[in-house]
């Protein structure tokens, strides 16, 4: 199988150029890279965690158009929080750009995230 390279301006570059794309195709699948709460160009994570979650969320959104997919395929995300109190708070967001068909979903919390962000977002989506 064949594996296509996705990378567009309208979402963050692979953080601190580590190795990894933004995501991949792969056959009928997209699989997106985590997404922190970071705006392109930018090297510091600002907000609290429903900014931080939009921002991923965006971000997220982003590459999915340029794979030629979008937030309605999501078929699977995982999502890691800094904290599981911000639960609730992350789900208010995130309800509102999945929309009424959500992917299934594991949530974590996680020791610690890279550029002091509280929410990193990850993703399988459907071309």
């Amino acid at each position: 199988m064949e594996k296509t390279v996705i990378r567009t301006e309208a979402a963050p570059a692979p953080f601190q150029g580590a190795p990894y794309n933004q995501a991949i195709v792969a056959g009928d699948l997209v699989f997106v890279a985590g997404q922190l709460g970071l705006k392109p160009g930018d090297t510091t994570v600002e907000g609290d965690i429903t900014q931080q979650t939009e921002q991923a969320l965006a971000n997220l959104a982003a590459i999915l158009d340029a794979a030629g997919s979008s937030m309605e395929q999501l078929v699977k995300t995982s999502v890691f929080l800094q904290d599981l109190d911000d639960f609730a708070a992350m789900n208010e967001v995130y309800a509102r750009f999945v929309g009424e068909r959500p992917p299934a979903r594991s949530t974590f919390q996680v020791a610690k995230l890279p550029a002091g962000a509280v929410v990193e977002i990850e993703a399988v989506a459907h071309l």
